[in-house]
């Protein structure tokens, strides 16, 4: 086994004996043409919603967010 996957493998038993697992998941890929558009569009469907419970969950989201420091 060359040095880097040595490392790697050595990394990985560590995580695993600090309690944590190796966890695969899938995510829009934002780097394709229509991303960018379909974001568009779920937006112009949330601006345009006429339901009061849609327009406080967007808010609050929006507001956490702002508050937390964590979005700039």
């Amino acid at each position: 086994m060359n040095k880097v996957a040595d490392r790697v493998r050595k990394h990985r038993q560590q995580l695993r004996m600090s309690g944590l697992r190796p966890v695969q998941i899938w995510v829009p890929d934002t780097r394709l043409p229509h991303f960018r558009e379909e974001c568009r569009r779920q937006s112009r469907l949330a601006m345009t919603a006429q339901d009061k419970e849609t327009d406080t969950l967007l808010e609050n989201a929006i507001n956490e967010l702002a508050d937390s420091g964590d979005w700039e």
